[in-house]
């Protein structure tokens, strides 16, 4: 697809530029910040509030990073803006606000999570509030649902698959042919990926160095934390998305 080589430019902020010891947590408006005073591309989670809100967070339930408790999914927006992190002043931001912060400065890689269906009706609300959106943007999914649900909602808006061997993952609700279709991008003719994001540890993998090399379809990698990670992200993938350490 052209027009995307804001994709590669810059090493990707995994969750934002996160930092727990220097009170910094992950999909928070300070990750942003920092991000952004880097200079780096942000990768964020977002997930449907109680409405199908798309706010950003990436765990199913609160308990690891905030005060509350309990599923994300039972609670709307505004009850979740009154939650705070764990130590911190930060709040949950909805998609839409995390945007403003930005506000095009660096670019916004989207992960949306899903239980596996598609969920086209929070992709579409997800489109919604991206279509207004100035500054590069783009989304993926592990669920090739999701992704196929974007190409026919918003064919224009630059659409990902996430994926990894799922040798050790196994997904609740996937069969064996489901992690083998989705290890080996099977899914690709249907749902006609901008860009994929496959894991670091499994690269070389055929699938997405054939999309890369034969395709042209850039080809981002996760999540970094090591030396010898970013030497392997770099020789194979176009750009990397890290976490742990300044890229």
């Amino acid at each position: 697809m052209a027009g995307l080589d804001w994709l590669t430019a810059r090493p990707v902020a995994h969750r934002g530029l996160h930092d727990a010891d220097r009170g910094v947590l992950e999909n928070t408006l300070s990750a942003a910040r920092a991000a952004i005073e880097g200079d780096y591309a942000i990768e964020i989670d977002v997930q449907p509030d109680r409405d199908l809100e798309p706010v950003v967070f990436h765990d199913e339930t609160l308990d690891r990073l905030t005060t509350g408790s309990g599923k994300v999914a039972a609670l709307s927006a505004a009850e979740l803006a009154d939650i705070p992190f764990k130590a911190t002043s930060d709040r949950i931001p909805t998609l839409r606000a995390f945007l403003e912060a930005v506000d095009g400065r660096v670019p916004v890689i989207v992960e949306v999570k899903t239980d596996g269906t598609g969920m086209a009706d929070f992709c579409a609300r997800i489109a919604e509030i991206v279509n207004g959106y100035e500054g590069p943007i783009a989304v993926m999914s592990f669920d090739p649902g999701s992704v196929d649900a974007f190409r026919q909602i918003a064919p224009a808006l630059p659409r990902g698959i996430v994926a990894e061997s799922f040798r050790d993952e196994k997904p609740e609700g996937t069969t064996a042919w489901n992690r083998f279709s989705m290890r080996h991008l099977l899914h690709a003719g249907r749902t006609k990926p901008h860009f994929v994001a496959y894991c670091v540890d499994d690269l070389p993998a055929l699938a997405p160095l054939l999309l890369r090399w034969v395709f042209g379809v850039p080809l981002l990698t996760w999540t970094v934390r090591t030396t010898a990670q970013v030497r392997r992200g770099r020789r194979w993938a176009g750009q990397i998305i890290f976490e742990g350490f300044r890229a």
